[in-house]
């Protein structure tokens, strides 16, 4: 069976970009840390799931449709667009592009949509006839996994494949449950508000006894605890937006077919790759 890894590139591009342990410059002075990150990283990751497709997906700046449902959404996100230069991760996209290139692995920005639309796309298209891994520390992709898709929380040696089991022992729930979930506690790291009264434990509970959000809603009356009733009820609008915020489906299109995204290893270390592609004079 194919293997697909999928990998969240901004996201990854934080992690690294932030996590290593300090800057780092090449001989023309360029900050080159978060580059290093990123390819080490990803090579550590391919090595780690053996794929035999690879995608890496980068957000890309354009209006979010999302921002319409909830202006809210994401409003607590730096704007680097305001940040000194050796402080923006985004410097070193072109850097990390061509390193990219070199590897023969196919990348791509968004341009309509969230790189999480992408990401879905490729699992509710391929997920039934192909192993997916989803590079990824976005709690959002925990509602697509199944047997045959997977997330990957790189973390070199404390890295976490996040599985069907590894939800119902965190959180007392299917991942099909996820977004349900997430919509009534909420995510504090997209602005998203959930319902008062509700935590992870109470919304557990609540689902193992209705399901789905949209049967909470329709059968509030029969909540046993009166105030978490009553938050239901006096926040289901907000819960029903935040599951339009939070549900991943399959509408995007996609930027490349399977057979595109085919991957050869050719064992290549990042000294020697960023030598390659001219990062490391």
């Amino acid at each position: 069976m194919n293997k697909l890894l999928l990998v969240d590139g901004s996201n990854l591009l934080f992690q690294m970009f932030f996590g290593m342990p300090a800057r780092i410059f090449n001989r023309n002075g360029k900050a080159i840390h978060g580059t290093i990150g990123f390819i080490g990283a990803l090579l550590k990751i391919i090595r780690m799931t053996n794929p035999t497709h690879v995608a890496v997906l980068f957000d890309g700046e354009h209006e979010n449709e999302r921002v319409a449902l909830n202006s809210d959404y994401k409003a607590n996100r730096t704007d680097y667009s305001q940040v000194p230069e050796q402080d923006c991760p985004f410097t070193q996209l072109p850097d990390i592009y061509a390193a990219l290139d070199c590897l023969n692995i196919k990348r791509a920005e968004t341009t309509v949509c969230e790189t999480d639309d992408w990401i879905a796309g490729y699992a509710l298209t391929y997920g039934k006839d192909t192993q997916i891994v989803i590079s990824s520390f976005d709690s959002d992709y925990f509602q697509l996994i199944t047997d045959n898709i997977s997330v990957l929380r790189y973390r070199g040696v404390k890295s976490e494949i996040c599985t069907p089991d590894y939800i119902f022992k965190r959180y007392g729930i299917s991942p099909s449950q996820y977004a349900d979930f997430k919509s009534l506690v909420g995510d504090t790291s997209d602005n998203i508000k959930g319902a008062d009264m509700i935590g992870p434990k109470t919304a557990a509970l609540l689902l193992e006894k209705f399901a789905t959000l949209e049967n909470l809603i329709a059968n509030a009356e029969q909540i046993e605890r009166l105030p978490v009733r009553a938050s239901v009820i006096d926040n289901s609008e907000r819960l029903q937006t935040n599951y339009k915020l939070i549900k991943l489906s399959n509408g995007a299109i996609l930027p490349f077919r399977l057979d595109e995204l085919a991957y050869d290893v050719d064992n290549l270390t990042s000294t020697q790759i960023l030598n390659k592609c001219g990062i490391l004079p």
